[in-house]
């Protein structure tokens, strides 16, 4: 029998990679912080009505994507495509409308069905802001510019481009829709197969479209901006105005949309040409209408998810994994006090390496696989004189020490 590998479209986070993850998460979760955001999460399934009303039956993530099953006590569940639909579910099903606006930060792993490739798995991890209860203008530059400064944090800023459009409010829409259904009639024979079942469905998104037949019937029909009301014109006017003022760079996509009924005024993205196909590192919009959906009272809500895969392959701020001191013993006697000494040391904030076997030499060998700042050697004679050989591995110069000095003098070479 062959060796079991992973489940096609997962992959293993060996360490290396996990600590990538990890430092694009603390990385958004400090910025996140210092905007006043709070951390929360949600179940990694949800019950599957929860997604199928909020991303549209006919969508392609609810009809073809999502990872759906019934338990063994007959309810329909569903692993969490998104984390939006789940966190205004957690708003609506734990009362959070009377602390409104909360805004929220949110990491872990999205599951759904798709072509592997770069950038893209089947089992894939987001971080996610959220601010819901907010209906001005100045939570839309908000989310943005929070994650401009993610992306500037991570080193990613100046290889993105934020593309940003306006949905227009709920009248400008539903106008709008009509006119381009109208348009898009009278070029039936010229759309592909899914921009005719998107016809009926869900028109906005053939403007997103990637046919090149499409393309070319999409570049004639009415531009959306002709159809907004006035609010919706100053609506965004103040987001483009609040971006500036910001010093927040962006370029007008008027193409850019959001398919369901739900979204209004603003959709943003930051785009990236250093993945491929694959080039959308954060995406986002304001969804007044969503809570509404799914049973709430009508509230308004915006926010954004990344991708950090996307962002961990292109992370330019790693930080250098932590140097640890390997703490190497000799003999039985010795063996014991080392663990009474390291986990003193692991106490007083160092990151000590024991090893479980060896002789000095295999020992001194794996402390400089493991690119050790330091090695501590306590053999019998240092513990007749209450002392440690502490050799600095950068320089090689070797020294013996008092014990009770040992933590002052690492915390130096950290």
């Amino acid at each position: 029998m062959p060796a079991f590998q992973p489940v096609r479209g997962t992959h293993d986070l060996l360490p290396d990679e996990q600590r990538k993850h990890l430092h694009v998460i603390d990385t958004a979760r400090q910025v996140a912080r210092g905007y006043g955001y709070a951390e929360m999460s949600t179940p990694i399934f949800e019950f599957t009505e929860v997604f199928a009303r909020s991303m549209g039956e006919t969508s392609d993530v609810v009809s073809k994507e999502m990872y759906s099953f019934v338990d063994k006590g007959g309810e329909n569940l569903t692993l969490r495509p998104e984390y939006t639909a789940g966190i205004c579910r957690a708003f609506i099903s734990n009362g959070l409308a009377q602390q409104a606006p909360i805004k929220v930060f949110a990491h872990g792993p999205m599951f759904r069905f798709e072509r592997p490739q770069k950038g893209r798995q089947r089992q894939f991890h987001q971080i996610d802001i959220e601010v819901i209860g907010a209906p001005e203008p100045e939570a839309d530059i908000e989310v943005v510019t929070l994650a401009a400064d993610i992306l500037d944090r991570l080193g990613l800023l100046d290889k993105c481009v934020l593309e940003i459009n306006s949905l227009g409010d709920i009248d400008s829409r539903q106008a709008y829709r009509r006119a381009l259904v109208e348009y898009l009639e009278g070029h039936r024979a010229r759309l592909s197969e899914d921009s005719l079942k998107r016809l009926e469905r869900n028109p906005l998104r053939i403007l997103d479209s990637k046919d090149a037949g499409d393309r070319e019937v999409i570049a004639g029909a009415p531009p959306m901006e002709t159809f907004y009301t006035a609010a919706a014109r100053d609506f965004f006017a103040a987001v483009r105005a609040g971006l500036d003022a910001s010093g927040v760079a962006y370029q007008l996509s008027p193409r850019l949309v959001r398919g369901l009924d739900y979204y209004t005024h603003t959709a943003f993205e930051f785009v990236t040409t250093h993945l491929g196909a694959q080039g959308t590192l954060i995406g986002g919009g304001r969804y007044d209408g969503l809570i509404e959906m799914l049973g709430g009272q009508p509230t308004a809500g915006i926010g954004w998810a990344g991708g950090i895969e996307r962002l961990a392959m292109l992370a330019a701020n790693l930080p250098p994994p932590v140097r640890p001191v390997a703490l190497i013993p000799i003999g039985p006697a010795a063996e014991a006090r080392a663990l009474e000494l390291a986990r003193a040391l692991r106490r007083d904030g160092l990151v000590i390496e024991l090893g479980f076997r060896g002789n000095v030499g295999r020992r001194m060998k794996r402390a400089n696989r493991l690119n050790a700042i330091a090695a501590v050697i306590l053999g019998d004679d240092e513990l007749a004189k209450g002392v440690v050989s502490l050799r600095e591995l950068d320089s090689g110069s070797q020294s013996e020490l008092p014990i009770e000095r040992l933590a002052e003098k690492l915390r130096t070479l950290a």
